[in-house]
């Protein structure tokens, strides 16, 4: 049986969120003007995804939203408990920058960090309630979604 602790789920994705914001800021450093400002930008993006994740963690531990039983098997839970336990992300989900990266190399691993956040956050929709958890779910999964494609324009 699947044992969920929805305020482990919710401290992994604030993580997430800001491990994202520093590293964006990290790469921002050693960038040039036009890429320093989507770096930015991005930083900003995951640092207010993180308070929104703060704020939804808040209203299930106040008790107002009750997180659902998944079903024993339910892959999203599975993959959910995978991460509580460490099987997933690292103690950080972001990697260090060294400042030897190329800003394509900084883009690649950027991208790849945003699509672990959107299947960490469609996973979670397994084990939240409908309704504003899940449009706020959607609203940062669309927000991820955006980030890869301004990385791969750039």
């Amino acid at each position: 049986m699947i044992n969920i602790n929805v305020d482990s789920i919710f401290e992994i994705a604030e993580q997430m969120e800001r491990d994202g914001a520093r590293f964006y800021r990290n790469a921002a450093r050693d960038a040039d003007e036009n890429k320093r400002s989507l770096l930015m930008t991005l930083a900003t993006m995951e640092y207010n995804h993180e308070r929104t994740f703060a704020a939804m963690r808040a209203e299930f531990t106040k008790g107002k939203l009750q997180p659902l039983t998944p079903p024993p098997h339910s892959q999203g839970a599975l993959y959910l408990q995978a991460a509580v336990d460490g099987n997933i992300f690292g103690k950080e989900s972001s990697p260090e920058l060294t400042g030897r990266e190329s800003i394509d190399s900084i883009f690649d691993i950027a991208i790849g960090l945003e699509k672990d956040s959107i299947v960490f956050y469609q996973s979670m929709k397994s084990i939240l309630p409908p309704g504003e958890a899940w449009n706020q779910l959607d609203e940062i999964i669309d927000q991820e979604i955006g980030h890869i494609l301004e990385l791969t324009r750039n």
